[in-house]
């Protein structure tokens, strides 16, 4: 039995998912949706916060304050809640209403960014307006999740440890890439790890993480319109970039055996499959990470009005493929030898990731 009294203490760290017999390939899913704050932004939600309040500059008076595509920010929604703070979450309007209305009825303001910026789209617009707060209100306190290492840490520290105790034998870890957190501090743990784990990061088309050139991206979640400052390629031996409308035939392949997930999750399903496709897989072990459950989609990605208006009718045929897009990969600067763990480089600006 489980007792808590502060909703960020608990979360279920050692669920998966067996793929095999809904998508052709054995795949392992970490499900990472279990907790209060329902995504696996809770971890460096609660690494930052307790940093900030270990280092002194974060107090009952401060403003927290955050940009976010939603599930950070409804992260930092509950901890604010619990632990008393205020806190302003700047979005955009890629993010779902029902995460807007669920960030609102944890006591958090939202302020949506509606006009992209002429040189980082909408991500450097909601950065920008960050900015302004701080400038304007020396209470607020920007934990800034695109530079603060805590991001990457929480993941090298808990998640990718439970990985590793769940599968001693992994070989491949397909991760989605958005502030690049989650794969930084995962790919960071297995780089010290006793056998070699390949490292699969997992982008959407329109992201520039990897490269790419800059398209419309209507899924929140994955990928950057700007270079993520956590990013170290270093660590990541593959990027494959996945199709949005295979994103959401994933997600609905996975509804239909009634798994609902976020559309980050479609992504990295996708990504994987096709990777595992291309690749000699007997014998091997491949772990995919989660982000989130799909309820927050359910006016976008399982919306069948939304989906036809953006990506066509075609894309919700039963038996199209869910990893067309996904065979696009690109290998990264060959792998160096194991070291220590070092800090990510920070960006400029008022805030704790430096």
């Amino acid at each position: 039995m489980s007792v808590i009294s502060a909703p960020y203490t608990f979360n279920e760290e050692d669920l998966y998912v067996d793929l095999q017999s809904i998508m052709g390939r054995r795949l392992f899913l970490k499900c990472e949706g279990f907790n209060f704050a329902g995504s696996i932004k809770l971890k460096p939600a609660t690494e930052m916060v307790e940093a900030a309040e270990q280092a002194g500059v974060l107090t009952p008076e401060s403003v927290l304050v955050e940009s976010s595509s939603g599930n950070m920010g409804v992260a930092l929604s509950m901890i604010a809640a619990s632990k008393g703070y205020q806190f302003l979450c700047v979005t955009d309007s890629r993010c779902n209403l029902s995460t807007r209305l669920l960030m609102e009825a944890l006591g958090a303001h939202v302020h949506v960014v509606t006009e992209p910026s002429t040189d980082g789209g909408l991500l450097r617009a909601r950065i920008d307006c960050v900015r302004t707060l701080c400038a304007l209100d020396d209470r607020c306190v920007w934990l800034s999740q695109y530079t603060n290492p805590g991001n990457w840490k929480a993941h090298y520290l808990r998640t990718a440890p439970a990985i590793a105790r769940s599968f001693p034998g992994l070989d491949v870890l397909f991760v989605g890439a958005g502030t690049t957190g989650t794969l930084m501090g995962c790919a960071r743990y297995f780089r010290e790890w006793h056998r070699p784990v390949r490292i699969v990061a997992v982008d959407n088309v329109g992201s520039v993480t990897f490269g790419g050139a800059p398209g419309r991206r209507m899924l929140p979640g994955l990928g950057m319109s700007m270079c993520p400052p956590l990013l170290d390629e270093s660590f990541v031996d593959e990027a494959v970039h996945v199709e949005e409308a295979d994103s959401i035939r994933a997600c609905h392949r996975l509804a239909r055996r009634g798994f609902l997930f976020g559309g980050s999750t479609g992504t990295v399903v996708s990504g994987a499959m096709g990777w595992l496709a291309l690749h000699d897989t007997r014998g091997l072990t491949a772990v995919a990470i989660a982000p989130d459950l799909g309820e927050r989609y359910l006016d976008t990605v399982y919306q069948t009005n939304w989906v036809r208006a953006l990506y066509g009718e075609g894309v919700l045929d039963p038996d199209g493929p869910v990893a067309a897009g996904s065979r696009a990969a690109r290998s990264a600067p060959p792998v160096p030898a194991p070291g220590p763990p070092g800090a990510p480089p920070a960006s400029g600006g008022r805030n704790l990731g430096r």
